[in-house]
């Protein structure tokens, strides 16, 4: 795979460098960007003391065998939502044992889903204590709105990071 596409590379190298400071790791369940923040991640030299890993959880019976999504939950709220944004973080988390989850679902377009318009986004992040969820509408075609999720994703992150010092 290439280098991905218009990322805010500084984004990137900070949470690195962040995590990396303090000792820590992160992961990833990612729907609609199919694998493109751990991607992103991977770019930098050095990501293997910070990316723990991650899965691709396109299909939504992956969002449980790969994340640990309940069936009940998807049942419930869809495989586009703050409740299940929620549990891919936690989930990847504790999966991959990384001390920081990120879960990414939402709709690239160029069609609706569930009710849902194209670029809608739910941003999941999770410390194991906190899980926090972010709701996006991105503008864009298929290409702009996942680039733009992943843009958001290490600059969200970035910023919990920022919220707790090191000890």
């Amino acid at each position: 795979m290439s280098t991905p596409p218009a990322q805010d590379r500084s984004a990137v190298q900070r949470v690195h460098e962040a995590l990396l400071a303090r000792n820590e790791t992160v992961a990833a369940a990612e729907s609609l960007t199919a694998g493109l923040f751990c991607a992103s991640l991977a770019s930098v030299p050095g990501a293997s003391a910070t990316l723990r890993g991650g899965a691709v959880v396109y299909a939504t019976d992956l969002k449980t065998t790969l994340a640990g999504v309940s069936p009940e939950l998807l049942a419930a709220h869809g495989p586009v939502s703050e409740p299940t944004a929620a549990a891919l973080a936690e989930g990847i988390r504790s999966r991959c044992a990384a001390t920081w989850g990120v879960g990414l679902t939402g709709v690239a377009g160029p069609d609706p889903v569930d009710g849902h318009a194209p670029g809608r986004v739910y941003l999941g992040l999770s410390d194991g204590l906190v899980t926090v969820v972010h709701e996006l509408d991105l503008p864009g075609d298929r290409a702009a709105v996942r680039a733009a999720a992943v843009e958001t994703a290490f600059r969200r992150l970035l910023a919990r990071l920022g919220e707790h010092p090191l000890p």
